[in-house]
């Protein structure tokens, strides 16, 4: 068997995202503004006697969390990318990150319906001018924060390769198109869970305090407990799929029909997983004919310009 074995000398295994740096700014900066807005809250409700101040403003506490996680998730990833501890990097700390994120975004959602299916049963009070205005500041808040994580968010990227001697293939090129940080992705679902339970509360504020539709209240926050659900659900589930090293299907079939295209190798094993937010690793065991090489599979497999980590091997 001829195997593309490590080369002997040390290498990277470095597989952060190309905005990695810019990402991890984005996200101080909403973590501030969403702490100053956490403060902000609970001082007043302290200050007024209000309930629903006071509850707003713990309730911003814990996306204060979770962005803080995704913050340190950041700086973790940057500070061991070299450590060579870690077999293939650092690059799926965010992933992680997220996964946390996105189960406190879970309990979030729950405590939410919780607490809006009993003010159905047993209706409170509500303070309908100042609740609408701490809402309305938070939705300002939370407009902010959005906009500083959506030029991250929306990053799209295209890169180039380089080469190591003497084995591995350690290609800086990303995917074409949507950067997939799931760790900016995480703070920027809770910014919009906070951003649509401000919507809706302002919404059902007004039509309490106006039209008498106190009942509107605890409905609006159990369709927004619902949403934030789905939302929680969707990003625990694609975090969980590259915790858990699930094949990359698309990088996957891209590889089996360069090989299949010659009809001098056949594919025995493969293996495509992520590594990173624009990275991807590459196993591949091929039964060759005619003569043909590693070295050519090689050549080969250097247009699949999304894996940046690459062991071949031949029978």
């Amino acid at each position: 068997m001829n195997i593309d074995s490590h080369a002997p000398r040390a290498h990277e295994h470095s597989f952060l995202g190309s905005a990695h740096d810019e990402n991890a700014r984005r996200t101080r900066s909403v973590v501030a503004l969403t702490f100053l807005m956490m403060i902000g809250e609970i001082v007043a409700g302290y200050l007024t006697g209000s309930m629903a101040l006071l509850a707003d403003g713990f309730h911003m506490a814990t996306h204060a969390g979770a962005l803080g996680i995704a913050a340190l998730a950041y700086r973790y990833a940057k500070r061991n990318a070299g450590n060579r501890a870690f077999s293939f990097g650092t690059g799926k700390v965010g992933e992680l990150a997220g996964f946390a994120s996105a189960l406190i975004l879970a309990l979030v959602s729950l405590g939410i319906g919780i607490e809006s299916a009993f003010r159905f049963v047993q209706p409170t009070r509500v303070a309908f001018g100042e609740a609408t205005l701490i809402a309305a500041v938070g939705l300002i808040v939370n407009i902010a924060s959005a906009l500083l994580l959506a030029g991250g968010h929306g990053h799209h990227h295209h890169g180039h390769a380089h080469h190591h001697d003497q084995g591995h293939d350690h290609d800086a090129a990303h995917a074409h198109g949507h950067h997939g940080d799931n760790n900016l992705r995480s703070a920027y679902v809770h910014v919009l869970a906070d951003a649509l339970t401000s919507v809706l509360a302002i919404a059902a504020l007004l039509a309490g305090r106006y039209l008498g539709w106190v009942w509107l209240d605890p409905l609006m926050g159990i369709v927004g407990s619902v949403v934030i659900a789905r939302w929680a659900w969707t990003l625990m589930r694609d975090t969980a799929a590259i915790l858990l090293d699930k094949t990359d299907e698309h990088v996957a079939g891209e590889i089996r029909e360069i090989l299949s295209a010659h009809g001098d190798a056949d594919i025995a094993d493969l293996h495509v997983w992520q590594i990173g937010p624009q990275a991807r690793a590459a196993i591949v065991s091929v039964r060759t004919r005619g003569g043909v090489t590693v070295e050519t599979i090689r050549a080969r497999l250097a247009a699949v310009h999304e894996v940046s980590h690459l062991t071949v091997e031949a029978a």
